[in-house]
């Protein structure tokens, strides 16, 4: 049976991965596309999506399409931009709306006759985002659901199936926006609903078999969660025929080196574990400037993995664990590349290694779905993610062993007090943590959970060039303050500061201030991204 797809044009909208990973969340396969490049000759599309943009429909540079490529032939739903640009080029007036429309609305007239509001309830709570609103609809057209302020919230053609909403119902926001995408999905393309983790780690092991034969796999692993997914499903293709090199640069979390070589001995996995932390150190000895240290890191990875790859005289495959979210950041909408993660850490070319992406179709949350249908423990699936440089990026200024041990004690604290303080979630906080994949059980409309789990990320940051007065006992102490970062996110293009509880943050700066030699004051980060970056440098 040829898998089922739904291909999403993307107009350029900050919210398109959104739609794609609520309908995974669906078990349905879809595939996010630069808004020209619809594959005209794939068989397996059932529907297609157009996203929102940043553009108004008139600006000299806003994205424009031929719909007759794919009008007719499967059904369309247009969101925002989407729906205003199909409305616009079939006939239909577009204006700007006066004020922008920005914000929670509610759906004050549905016709829930609708195939696409089919069980939606009055008054249900959209999310609208847009400068420009459908002031007449084309010929052959009609409205379907209005708010006060939107007329033609959403339409309809009368006898072709096209739908356009000027809402978003992929954001958190919109209440019963998932339940609008099923409709579309399922009842109206007849989507099977057959995308699951156990499907695709069955598909994938018989893919694997096919491609890779008897030949033999190196895998870089980082101890993070995509390329330890990517490990373990490897190991159960193609079992010792994997080998796996995790490089200790030392700079990485507290005892973490021996903990995750412990975690994939009782996975069973071949893995090389190389301490090259004197290697690493002895270069870094000096450096401040920020992009020196990760070239300087970048390229003595590339030396040590390189050195150890070598040994492996037979090896014909490189694995990376090379997620969707990476592909689609490769590519711009014009299908230029701006960003590589394809890059195969500078192996030499007489190794004549071919590439192999098992996780190539996931989202960060997929992943982990799949890592639990592989039987991993939970630290590993729901691990945050960490940079490649480690610690080096969370000091600022010169790195050395003293300030990476101060670091890692205090960071040790931190991570693990976040792990160990619960929370309880309901509303848009509940059902967006659990569609992160975490595992929980909703009880009377809430769900608990780790301060952790709740976050997509938290660091701590070491400011060695910085020092402050303090007092400890009756002594004046004159040492380093610390940052601690906590942000929730969806997929690290954009994220807020998490809003910590002040006990948590009390009892957390009192423990490391008594228990780490060198540090004497604890900050908070309130910054987002944008206009601030997650890490520090």
């Amino acid at each position: 049976m040829q898998q089922q797809k739904i291909i999403i044009l993307d107009f350029g909208s900050q919210t398109t991965q959104l739609i794609a990973r609520r309908l995974r969340e669906l078990d349905t396969f879809c595939e996010i596309l630069p808004y020209n490049r619809f594959p005209a000759d794939d068989e397996n599309v059932i529907g297609v999506i157009l996203s929102g943009s940043p553009y108004s429909v008139y600006a000299p540079e806003a994205f424009r399409i031929d719909l007759a490529q794919f009008r007719g032939r499967v059904p369309v739903l247009g969101i925002c931009y989407g729906a205003q640009y199909m409305s616009h080029s079939l006939g239909g007036r577009v204006e700007p709306a006066g004020s922008r429309e920005y914000g929670r609305a509610n759906l004050t007239e549905i016709d829930t006759n609708d195939p696409l509001f089919h069980g939606f309830q009055k008054d249900s709570q959209v999310w609208m985002s847009h400068g420009d609103t459908i002031t007449a609809l084309p010929p052959g057209f009609h409205t379907i659901a209005s708010t006060d302020h939107v007329v033609n919230a959403a339409y309809a053609a009368d006898d072709e199936p096209l739908w356009g909403v000027q809402f978003h119902p992929e954001v958190f926001h919109s209440v019963q926006g998932t339940l609008l995408l099923r409709n579309f999905v399922v009842d109206i393309c007849g989507g099977r609903q057959d995308w699951s983790p156990a499907n695709f780690v069955e598909a994938t092991i018989q893919e694997l078999r096919s491609q890779i034969g008897s030949e033999r796999v190196i895998l870089g692993l980082s101890g993070g969660v995509d390329s330890s997914v990517c490990a373990v499903l490897l190991n159960r293709a193609i079992g010792n025929q994997l080998t796996c090199i995790f490089v200790d640069h030392g700079m990485l979390r507290k005892n973490e080196f021996h903990d995750v070589m412990k975690d994939y001995d009782g996975l069973g996995l071949n893995v090389v574990g190389v301490d090259a932390s004197d290697k690493f150190l002895g270069d870094l000895q000096g450096v401040t400037e920020p992009e020196q240290k990760r070239k300087i890191i970048g390229r003595d990875f590339v030396e040590v993995f390189n050195a150890e790859a070598r040994k492996i005289t037979d090896a014909r495959w490189l694995a990376q664990g090379t997620i969707y979210p990476d592909r689609i950041e490769s590519l711009n909408i014009t299908g230029k590349v701006i960003k590589s993660h394809h890059n195969v850490g500078g192996l030499p070319k007489e190794m004549n290694l071919k590439l192999c992406e098992p996780l190539r179709w996931l989202f960060k949350d997929e992943v982990r779905r799949v890592g639990r249908q592989l039987g991993m423990p939970e630290h590993l699936i729901t691990r945050h993610p960490f940079p490649g440089p480690g610690l080096a990026v969370r000091i600022l200024g010169a790195v050395t062993r003293e300030k990476v041990r101060v670091l890692q004690d205090a960071d040790d604290i931190y991570i693990r007090a976040l792990r160990n303080y619960k929370v309880r979630l309901s509303g848009e906080e509940a059902r967006r943590v659990l569609a992160a994949g975490v595992p929980a059980d909703m009880q009377n409309g809430e769900i608990e959970v780790s301060l952790y789990d709740q976050i997509w990320q938290a660091g701590t940051t070491l400011l060695s060039d910085v020092r402050s007065v303090g007092v400890m006992g009756d002594e004046r102490t004159y040492e380093n303050p610390v940052a601690l970062r906590a942000v929730t996110s969806t997929d690290a293009m954009t994220a807020d500061w998490a809003h910590l509880p002040y006990d948590f943050m009390a009892r957390v700066s009192n423990d490391i201030i008594n228990n780490v030699k060198g540090v004497n004051r604890v900050c908070y980060d309130i910054s987002s991204k944008p206009p601030s970056t997650i890490e520090w440098e």
